[in-house]
């Protein structure tokens, strides 16, 4: 069997990394590795190669920045020209980025299939991008690998077929579990001059929040009391460092004492970071899950989220962007008030050894195993 695996953007690599690595052990076929080049440059997608020992890609596309609509017709043009030259027998994706939904199109357009890693999370908010790719590569792709019930419910509410859904578990957290004892090793709190456990760690990057700029006022708002209480670490975004300047508040923030600017970190460095933080501010995706899995309250700088049993069952609290909720849930967690919370089941270190053996069963029904 021949298996083409696609990753364009940082969150992709974790999930595909793990799951490259149970199907080579389970050695019942060829892997390709494809990159797209959505997130291109060093800090955002070479060093994650090297901290998750993925192998280096087979091809690169070289898509670069640029418009939802540009992104993805580069993706399109670029992969078809792959898979009709490596002729694969499945195509594996993961997430919701613009190259996920385009790689996932070109297969089902050449009828190869698709196996969806991440699939049936759902925020109900389609003026995120992310949600409508969830739910077109969901509708096109053959097998549907979910992380945790919510995402079962939501693909048999919308009619998916219930022989493609597989509840599988979270490959991110095979990707943390199997990582952690390294990145807390190299001593990132340290080299920052912070305390273990003694400090919150920032991070923005949506549109919806750093592109507004009464948004991202009412952010940096909400930093600026939370930083009086301890130190805040924002790796910056290159997005919103760009957005940051556009609107005049580089003074602002360069006035937050407490407030320490770094570069994007590598894989390794950020988990060894967040994973001894006190509390987690985020608008992203992932961070919800990988501070439940670490037991680390969290708190959302979003209207709602994709991830509800991070919520549910997590560490994780949806505070919106309005300062005032920020800083009461802040002051909550970091008086000890914050969520408890548990581990979803199957998030247990073994989604990829369960994403193998659903592809080998696929292969085996296909007759290519």
């Amino acid at each position: 069997m021949k298996i083409v695996h696609v990753v364009g953007a940082r969150p992709n690599f974790m999930k595909i990394a793990p799951v490259m690595k149970a199907i080579a052990a389970a050695g019942f076929a060829q892997q390709r590795l494809v990159h797209t080049g959505q997130h291109y440059d060093a800090s955002m997608s070479d060093v994650f190669f090297d901290d998750l020992g993925l192998p280096r890609p087979d091809i690169f596309l070289g898509v670069g920045s640029g418009s939802h609509a540009e992104q993805t017709a580069k993706v399109l043009i670029g992969f078809e020209k792959v898979c009709l030259e490596e002729k694969p027998d499945l195509v594996v994706v993961a997430g919701d980025v613009n190259s996920t939904l385009a790689a996932a199109l070109v297969s089902a357009k050449l009828l190869i299939p698709v196996a969806h890693v991440e699939a049936g999370l759902r925020s109900r908010d389609l003026s995120m991008p992310e949600e409508v790719n969830r739910i077109l590569v969901d509708r096109i792709s053959d097998l549907l690998l979910t992380p945790s019930r919510d995402g079962d419910e939501n693909l048999l509410a919308e009619g998916t077929p219930p022989d493609r859904i597989h509840l599988v578990g979270n490959v991110m957290i095979d990707s943390l579990l199997s990582h952690l004892e390294t990145a807390r090793r190299l001593g990132i709190p340290e080299r920052m001059d912070l305390a273990p456990g003694n400090y919150a760690v920032l991070t923005l990057h949506r549109a919806s929040n750093v592109d507004d700029p009464m948004v991202l006022s009412g952010l940096l708002g909400a930093i600026e009391l939370i930083q009086q209480q301890l130190p805040v670490v924002f790796p910056v975004h290159p997005r919103t460092r760009k957005q940051v300047e556009a609107f005049g508040f580089d003074s602002r923030v360069q006035a937050m004492k407490n407030l320490k600017l770094c570069e994007p970190l590598g894989y390794l460095e950020f988990l060894g970071l967040t994973s001894q933080a006190k509390l987690v501010l985020t608008d992203s995706g992932g961070l919800q899950e990988e501070t439940t899995a670490l037991g680390i309250p969290c708190l959302t700088l979003r209207e709602n989220t994709e991830r509800p049993v991070t919520v549910t069952e997590g560490t994780n609290t949806v505070v919106g962007t309005d300062p005032n909720s920020i800083m009461y849930e802040a002051e909550s967690a970091l008086a000890g008030r914050g969520k408890g919370g548990r581990r979803p089941a199957l998030w247990d270190g073994r989604a990829s050894e369960r994403i193998a053996e659903v592809v080998r069963a696929f292969a085996v029904q296909r007759g290519l195993a």
